[in-house]
């Protein structure tokens, strides 16, 4: 079974080949409902579609884009009246200047004529009532809203229940059997009479439709978690300036006027206009195709909705929302054929295919052997001529014994108990703050060997503060919240204490703002948070510093640069300058050869002040600080024209220590993770001390080995396999590193490895690992969009959850795939040979129809939605191509199988005599006590299947309140179906000593379960050293 699967029913988690795709649905046969089997599956046909309508859009925004670019777009604009749209008397009451669809086509056609008649972004910032300063008033939102539209894209209304209903009911069997139950009503009239003629049939649909309700309840369930998932995907949090303040809203609350606020790795929410910036670069490749990024600024202020900020800064002024964007048409056709499928829906389609054929085949030799006996018994009778409407009945109930045969052999509900376990995992991860982005994500965790994983904010709290500062030859130390500002500024010279002051202020990408509660609130990154913080306890400020300093020129910090720079222009002079550069201590201090000495004076940087620097440098980074070096260089002759900042002669101010201490339980997630076979790197750009003192602080760190990014990239591919299995701590890294690693370990060490990332520089490690990690606070929104899961609380710990969550998908369709399988086996055996042997099948239509609910939907609900326990956690992760079904599962298959037919043989063969049964009602008597007797042993059997390997299959057992209502309801039904329904079930009510023997039957399957997990199964074991001295564990779901 498993080459079959592998041959034909393999596809990668991510990105998986059209081929693949391709090949796994050619090989599927014996569906019984391909609407609601494939649901969940991508519509390629469609998915080709919209990729081509996404291109031919893409293509005419090029076009636009480039004609543009070319200045023709200029000339015809020269003879378009300008203008012609006309203000409607609303929008005129409203005091707007300018209609909806004119704003919206200045931007969408870069319409610089059009952008000139209404004088510039200045003139429609007053005909769209705005002021940069204040932005737009929240009580203005709404009615914003009603004239220009809401930021939202047109969205495909939700299916309802009832279109579940409908979709359940194309079951090709179920409309066999519906079909046959209305000839058997029919015929049932005839030979019978009213009312007792109709019961069969009656009973029939009464279950059919039970079963359709049951399965739409569940699918119906599923589709609204999926939806809430979706919403919070598309709940994107931007900073806009609104009520004369600067704060965070949703991206579907931003209204035509407001203030953005961009910084590198933004999404453009909006179509909009610059307002003011610097080195603002934009990738339009999103909606143009063109990979080259284009500068925006006042001359060319133009900005896309769905375009990147890949560098700089700025404010736009928005000018068009929602499906007014030329990215709102092309969302129409982003997400047309839905998600790739899963491999273990995949997987499971392929051994419902094989299950599926099998179950055909029985299902035809059962109606041929059951056809066959009824001809011989008339043959002999010489009737063969003589048919009658009992005759016919009898034909008709032979082939609905077959058809109910294949209801119960073909497991349509294997692959959409894997949807059903992924939107369990999927909707309690995002409780636990994981937003899962990929269905596949969620599987693929449970095989992680190896997390890559950041430093800043996910392994720390991301609450920096100031804790030390070298400055003028002397250390500082900073005690947050009884620091005296006053001993730092008596300590060092005026000039040098207000020069700290101005480069802390102007060269920063955060901002003081007030907040609702008119106090100074820091709004940017944490380090950048800390520093201002730092400048306003030493009584700086941001609006004296920036009127009295113009600044020119802004290089804002990425992770390539590792450093910030700004040129701002000195007061009273027309071409002096001054140049600030704050960033990574070695970077800095490599720039500079120059420091402010301790008499506060400039002097050469010889060796000996280089040394000082240095051990002040390691002093911070071995106490497990962030260090960072603050530099200056004035400058004459620099014009606004010709400005560009320096990147050398600097003169080193201070160096500030950062504390930023470790979350709490980190350490413990670490440990977990070890123990569960994970190895755990930390990958980040700090100093390498401080990397290794917060490494071993986590419990990372312990005999491996620490390198450098530019050590790591300047190895030999040998080198690479050598250091690569002791690696534990990679500092001063790029992302390109981080990138470099992640290929390595996949490629050539065959790991499953997942990562982490915040910046944007970090798409291409999260796009190429098996699971991709975004920060949710510190993270980019381009990081986003390349993550499979963006972890909402940046935390560590959470990363271990989701591990944990997708352990434990895995486990559960292991432990359903074990438990349907074992009712399949059991139902097919149990129909043929009694069919063979006896003429007749034990279980009758309706009753079957029962059996396949317990074990598709009801089954699938009570194992699929088991909580992880953590005990999952003390396993080896499941290797990249371990086997799905696994000796242990076939161990269990076999051995309850056994048990159940003979049992269930036995009592249809001997059960009279061995029960005793005398009597007319003796047959159905034992009819109903086999049926009843089958349904037991599934539900001891659902109980074992809790645990595929240990004996106590009880155990948190009261934590699984859903696999709790499953079984009592699943008993309660039973007996309302044997004790009341017996007109319609074909059964009788059964005295307490046969229900209490049926029960004790079912019971002993947990006995069987005992003896069989006593059979040791041959593993095949490796065992492979690695860096911190474990072993690591026999690898494979045998032992999950």
């Amino acid at each position: 079974m498993e080459k079959y699967l592998r041959e034909n029913f393999y596809v990668q988690p991510k990105r998986p080949s059209e081929d693949a795709q391709l090949r796994w649905r050619s090989a599927v046969s014996v569906v019984k409902n391909p609407r609601r089997r494939f649901r969940w599956v991508a519509n390629l046909a469609q998915r080709a579609d919209a990729e081509q309508k996404r291109k031919k859009l893409q293509e005419k925004i090029r076009v636009a884009l480039c004609v543009q670019k070319a200045a023709l777009h200029f000339i015809t604009a020269g003879t378009r009246k300008t203008g012609n749209y006309m203000l409607s008397k609303e929008i005129q009451d409203a005091g707007f200047g300018i209609n909806p669809d004119e704003l919206a086509s200045i931007v969408r056609s870069h319409d610089t004529k059009c952008l000139e008649h209404h004088e510039g972004v200045e003139g429609l910032a007053k005909a769209v009532r705005v002021k940069f300063q204040e932005g737009v008033s929240s009580s203005d939102v709404k009615h914003r809203q009603h004239i220009y539209g809401h930021n939202r894209h047109t969205e495909k209304p939700s299916r309802s229940f009832w279109m579940f209903v409908w979709d359940a009911m194309q079951d090709l069997t179920l409309i066999i059997l519906i079909l046959c139950s209305i000839l058997s009503i029919g015929v049932g009239i005839l030979t019978q009479g009213l009312p007792k003629g109709m019961y069969d049939g009656v009973g029939i649909i009464l279950c059919i439709f039970l079963v359709v309700f049951v399965t739409s309840l569940s699918d119906y369930k599923q589709s609204l978690q999926f939806k809430d998932l979706d919403k919070e995907k598309k709940n994107v949090s931007i900073h806009i300036t609104r009520d004369s303040r600067r704060q965070k809203v949703s991206i579907h609350e931003l209204v035509v006027g407001d203030i953005v606020h961009l910084a590198i790795g933004d999404i453009v929410p909006a179509d909009g206009l610059f307002i003011s910036g610097f080195s603002l670069l934009i990738d339009e490749s999103s909606l143009s195709g063109e990979s080259e990024a284009v500068n925006a600024d006042k001359q060319k202020p133009f900005l896309l909705c769905g375009t990147t900020v890949q560098d700089g800064s700025a404010k736009m002024l928005v000018t068009a929302v929602g499906m007014k964007t030329e990215w709102g048409r092309l969302m129409d056709t982003l997400n047309e054929g839905g998600d790739d499928e899963t491999p273990l829906q995949v997987k499971l389609n392929g051994v419902a295919t094989l299950i599926g054929k099998i179950g055909l085949g029985f299902a035809l030799v059962t109606f041929l052997v059951l056809t066959g006996r009824f001809l011989l018994v008339k043959i002999s009778h010489d009737s063969i001529t003589k048919w009658s409407l009992d005759d016919a009945s009898k034909l008709l109930s032979f082939f609905a014994t077959a058809v109910i045969i294949i209801v119960v052999a073909v497991p349509e509900g294997l692959p959409l108990a894997v949807t059903l376990s992924l939107a369990f995992a999927m909707k309690k991860l995002m409780n636990d703050k994981a937003l899962v982005r990929h269905l596949s994500a969620c599987e693929t965790m449970g095989s992680a060997g190896c997390i890559c994983t950041d430093k800043t904010g996910t392994l720390t709290t991301n609450q920096m503060v100031v804790d030390k500062i070298w400055i003028c030859e002397q250390t500082k130390a900073i005690k947050t919240g009884n620091f005296d500002d006053g001993v730092l500024k008596k300590s060092i010279p005026v000039e040098i204490f207000d020069l700290l002051l101005q480069s802390i202020f102007q060269n920063t990408a955060s901002e003081v703002v007030k907040g609702e509660d008119g106090k100074n609130k820091v709004m940017g990154t944490p380090t950048e948070s800390a520093l201002l913080g730092f400048g306003l306890t030493l009584g700086g400020d941001t609006k004296f510093y920036n009127d009295k300093y113009k600044i020119m020129k802004v290089e804002p910090f990425n992770s390539n640069r590792k450093k910030m720079s700004v040129l701002v222009s000195l007061p009273d002079s027309t071409n002096k300058t001054r140049a600030f550069c704050k960033g990574a201590s070695e970077i800095v201090v490599r720039m500079c050869d120059k420091v402010v000495n301790a008499e506060g004076k400039v002097v050469d940087l010889n060796e000996q002040l280089r040394n000082k620097i240095n051990e002040a440098i390691n002093g911070f980074a071995c106490d497990a600080l962030r260090t960072l070096c603050i530099a200056f260089k004035d400058m004459e002759g620099t014009t606004e024209s010709d400005s560009s900042i320096p990147e050398d002669k600097y003169t080193l101010i201070s160096i500030i220590g950062i504390k930023d201490p470790v979350r709490p339980g980190v350490k413990e997630a670490v440990k977990t993770c070890l123990a569960a076979g994970i190895i755990v790197r930390m990958v980040t750009g700090d100093n390498i001390n401080t990397a290794k003192a917060i490494a071993r602080e986590c419990g990372i760190l312990t005999d491996g080995l620490a390198i450098e990014g530019p050590d790591f990239r300047n190895k030999t591919q040998q080198e690479m396999e050598e250091i690569i299995p002791k690696l534990q701590v990679m500092a001063r890294s790029l992302p390109l590193d981080k990138h470099t690693l992640v290929t390595h370990l996949r490629k050539d060490f065959n790991e499953v490895v997942a990562v982490t990332g915040d910046g944007t520089n970090d798409a291409p490690a999260l796009h190429e690992a098996d699971i991709g990690f975004a920060m949710g606070i510190a993270g980019t929104e381009v990081a986003k969009e390349n993550a499979d899961v963006i972890v909402m609380d940046d935390n560590f710990t959470t990363i271990v959850n989701v591990t944990r969550w997708g352990r434990s998908v895995y486990i559960n369709i292991q432990k359903f795939v074990q438990f349907q399988l074992t009712v399949n086996v059991v139902a097919l055996m149990l129909n043929f040979v009694s069919a063979c042997v006896s003429g007749s099948a034990p279980l009758t239509a309706v009753q079957m129809l029962w059996v396949n609910m317990i074990m598709d939907t009801l089954g699938a609900l009570a194992l699929a939605t088991e909580p992880p326990h953590d005990g999952l956690m003390k396993r080896p992760p499941i290797g990249r191509n371990a086997k799905f079904i696994t000796g242990v599962m076939w161990r269990n298959i076999i051995g309850q199988s056994l048990y159940q037919t003979i049992v269930l043989l036995v009592l249809k063969f001997r059960g009279e005599q061995i029960l005793n049964l005398n009597g007319p009602n003796a047959t159905i008597t034992l009819n109903t006590f086999i049926f009843n007797t089958f349904v037991f042993c599934q539900v001891f059997n659902e109980v074992n299947s809790r645990d595929m390997e240990k004996i106590n299959v009880l155990e948190g057992l009261l934590s699984s309140w859903i696999f709790l209502i499953v079984m009592a309801a699943t008993i309660c039904f039973q007996i309302i179906i044997v004790e009341f329904l017996g007109a319609f079930a074909q059964t009788v009510p059964l005295s307490s000593d046969l229900w209490l023997i049926s029960v004790m039957i079912g019971a002993v399957s947990l006995l069987v379960a005992v003896v069989l997990k006593c059979i040791p199964v041959p593993v095949k074991n490796y065992v492979a050293t690695h860096h911190d001295g474990y072993e690591q564990l026999p690898s494979g779901p045998e032992l999950a």
